[in-house]
């Protein structure tokens, strides 16, 4: 029909189809209808396709989020980083003492032992322990010059 009357128009939002009734009223003058839109009841009860405001407050959480994120990222990465480092200097140092122990429980079952070959090597120290003990000079002796 040319008023549109009975029309299907589909919508976008609910995605199904409704049917439009168009009730015109007589013509007016061309004045009247430029008031009428510039009041704005001609987009009466249409939605803005477009709202700058809005859009530009959603980039900016997601900037803002994305900023966070990002930090967060950072200082997890950095507490990864130290707590490794820690880990090895304390695997270093865990590491030197056992070795160390283990050498001093060592050195000790040997001592205490009484294979012949601790035995020679334990008289061995002890005449050099004797020999350091003595006087490199002898009993009035003169002094070097």
């Amino acid at each position: 029909m040319s008023n549109g009357t009975g029309q299907n128009t589909w919508t976008e939002r609910t995605g199904c189809r409704i049917q439009v009734q168009v009730n015109r009223q007589p013509r007016r003058s061309k004045a009247k209808r430029v008031g009428y839109r510039k009041a704005g009841m001609q987009n009466r009860g249409k939605m803005k396709n477009k709202d700058n405001k809005r859009k530009w407050m959603w980039w900016f959480l997601g900037v803002v989020l994305a900023l966070q994120l990002y930090f967060v990222r950072e200082l997890l990465a950095a507490f990864a980083i130290f707590a490794i480092g820690f880990a090895a200097i304390a695997f270093v140092v865990m590491s030197l003492y056992m070795l160390q122990k283990v050498w001093e429980t060592g050195v000790q079952r040997v001592a205490d032992s009484h294979n012949p070959v601790v035995d020679m090597a334990r008289r061995g120290v002890n005449a050099v322990e004797d020999l350091a003990r003595r006087p490199l000079r002898r009993p009035g002796s003169a002094a070097a010059r």
